[in-house]
């Protein structure tokens, strides 16, 4: 109940508060930095309350806020009205909407369940926030998260650059200029071609463009590695990475792939400017910090809630596990021990997976224990991934992505960090110009999470239907908010192709791959974080009827493009290219430890038929740069 003081009383609002309690003393200590000098805390002395004619009753249940006005107010509304008076705009927004009715109502209900129960509330405070009452920065987050990313690049740029001409050059599998040229057929307007597909390439897609591409992303990850103007270098590295996976097509649309532009587009944003600026002057803002947490969520809970809407079986019933290890795109060896776990393990770990994935994420925004909960448990998933299977960098990535879920203060725990200048504030209109530009990021992860929801829309007007369309068809072209959901659909059987040559159509030599599963006697290779495109897309390929590019492949090895045959782990026909090809389906199983042990081999298998008939080149002319047509032939 609201009672009044003499008016003119005090020229400051007034906060009085149970000195005894432990429990308030620290949330006055954070409410005090929050209003910076704007309200006085005392704590309430009987003299004080003699003197305001607050009764003893009333200063026990409830903190107290005098306003000069006279107003009195208690509990969970004296606590919004003050911090309203905050000089910083976030913590006023979220008092006025602390004072609706409905949110004070339930907020006063709280407040007075915490008030009997301080010790405890005390306790678990402690445990939940610690014992820091001053706000939690985010530099050294900002600064340790860069470098990550900085890595994260020169990984992606550096493993791109091994396989570029043999899958985008000119005699590749899918040449960039070939597309461009197309595309430039297909529509007049060049304005048009570079908001579908937004590709520095457009200037030249040439042989020595796309080397020289990968060589200037090599050095910009450099220099962000080492902190040389972070926002420059982070903004071209976003800029050059989407020039790639604009016209990259299947073999640049891994979800690593769009996850590391939507990285690097909030890298860009946050990145302080300056040539060397150490961790910056400026603290990244709670909408910053907020939009990576977001993101790590989305990651996670999209990825877990995709499994539980699938329908898919082996999730349902928990036999996930059983299967996962034997058909991972790229095994690994511990993989392949892993497969032979007992099913009861299996069962449990596939429990853990969709535990980890749809209940934990939801802890990024939570105090900063839970948060630091949520870190090390998503941690050590990526580390089961990384001693299981090969993903490229995208446990890299995960990782570096999962450090927005500490502070300064945690992170220093871990590394020798110093404690560095003090933060400067931001100015107003670069706080605003920084909302103005992220908001429609936040708006476009918000929505891409509720659209994993059925019927959501029916409870969105109109208007905001079609405006939401047109913003997700503006940002499409970028890949920078993607939606997320690793292995939603457990695959349970191994079909591997297997590509042959022959110059007589009898005798028929195998082309080996770096890393795809072939030879019984070769163990599973930890080859991540480096990325082989080609023998990734095998493994998908198996899946289904052959695509486009597998056809342009066969093309290019019956033409002995050498590009192309980089990509192997070698060729059968050094002395010129063969007459025809053919590529065949088996199925492998892992075997077992004692089939292991007394044989050698580490796969078995079984033949499924032809998945490619023999092929030859059909006679005529061939461009450069043109993908060679190819003739079924009849008597192979």
């Amino acid at each position: 109940m609201m009672s009044r003081v003499p008016h003119g009383v005090m020229a400051r609002p007034l906060v009085l508060y149970d000195g005894g309690c432990a429990f308030c003393r620290r949330w006055v200590a954070r409410w005090r930095l929050r209003t910076e000098g704007r309200v006085r805390y005392r704590a309430g002395t009987w003299w004080r309350r003699w003197l305001l004619g607050i009764p003893k009753a009333d200063m026990r249940r409830a903190l107290q806020l005098v306003e000069p006005s006279g107003r009195v107010s208690h509990g969970s509304e004296a606590l919004f009205r003050a911090l309203a008076a905050s000089p910083r705009r976030g913590t006023r927004v979220a008092a006025r909407l602390g004072l609706l009715p409905g949110v004070l109502h339930a907020s006063q209900a709280v407040y007075a369940v915490v008030a009997r129960h301080r010790g405890r509330a005390a306790r678990v405070d402690r445990w939940l926030f610690g014992r820091a009452v001053v706000p939690h920065e985010y530099r050294w987050v900002r600064w340790a998260f860069s470098r990550l990313l900085g890595g994260t690049f020169l990984v992606a740029f550096t493993s791109l650059g091994r396989q570029v001409l043999g899958l985008y050059g000119t005699r590749g599998l899918r040449p960039v200029a070939e597309r461009l040229d197309a595309a430039r057929r297909e529509e007049p307007s060049a304005l048009t071609r570079w908001r579908r597909i937004p590709s520095l390439f457009w200037w030249d897609a040439s042989d020595a463009s796309l080397v020289r591409g990968c060589r200037a992303g090599q050095l910009l990850s450099l220099a962000l590695l080492f902190n040389v103007a972070p926002r420059l270098s982070v903004s071209l590295l976003w800029s050059l990475y989407l020039s790639y996976a604009a016209v990259g097509r299947e073999f640049l649309s891994f979800q690593w792939d769009v996850l590391l532009l939507e990285m690097g587009l909030l890298g860009a944003l946050t990145a302080p400017g300056g040539l060397r600026p150490g961790v910056g002057r400026d603290a990244p803002s709670a909408l910053d910090v907020f939009l990576f947490r977001l993101l790590v969520f989305r990651l996670y809970f999209g990825s877990g809630l995709s499994k539980l809407q699938s329908g898919d079986r082996t999730w349902r019933e928990l036999t996930a596990c059983e299967h996962y290890y034997e058909t991972a795109p790229l095994p690994t060896r511990g993989g392949w021990y892993a497969h032979h776990l007992p099913p009861r393990l299996q069962r449990a770990s596939t429990l853990a997976v969709l535990g980890l994935e749809t209940a934990v994420p939801f802890l990024a925004f939570g105090p900063r224990r839970l948060r630091q909960f949520a870190f090390w448990s998503l941690g050590g998933l990526q580390a089961a991934i990384i001693a299981t299977g090969n993903y490229g960098f995208f446990n890299v990535q995960a990782l570096a992505l999962g450090v927005w879920l500490l502070d300064d203060a945690a992170l220093r725990r871990v590394l020798p960090l110093p404690e560095g200048p003090p933060a400067e504030a931001r100015p107003w209109w670069r706080t605003g110009l920084s909302a103005l530009v992220t908001a429609p990021l936040l708006v476009l992860g918000a929505s891409e999470v509720l659209r994993r929801f059925e019927g959501w829309q029916r409870y969105r007007p109109a208007r905001v239907e079609t405006w939401m369309t047109w913003l997700e068809s503006q940002a499409r072209p970028l890949r920078s908010v993607n939606p997320y959901g690793l292995f939603s659909m457990m695959t349970v059987q191994r079909p591997e192709i297997l590509v042959e040559g022959s110059d007589d159509g009898e005798h028929w030599k195998e082309y080996p791959f770096h890393y795809k599963v072939g030879d019984l006697t070769r163990p599973p290779r930890q080859v991540a974080p480096h990325q082989p495109r080609l023998d990734w897309q095998m493994w998908f390929a198996a899946l289904g009827s052959p695509p486009g590019w597998f056809v342009a492949f066969l093309a290019r090895l019956l033409e002995g493009s050498p590009e192309v045959l980089g990509l192997l782990a070698g060729n059968p026909f050094p002395d010129g290219p063969p007459r025809l090809v053919r590529a065949t389906l088996y199925d492998y199983r892992m075997t077992d430890l004692a089939e292991r042990r007394r044989t050698g081999v580490w796969w078995k298998r079984e033949p499924l038929g032809l998945y490619v008939p023999p092929l030859s080149l059909s006679p005529g002319p061939r461009p450069r740069g043109r993908v060679p047509s190819l003739q079924w032939h009849a008597g192979a």
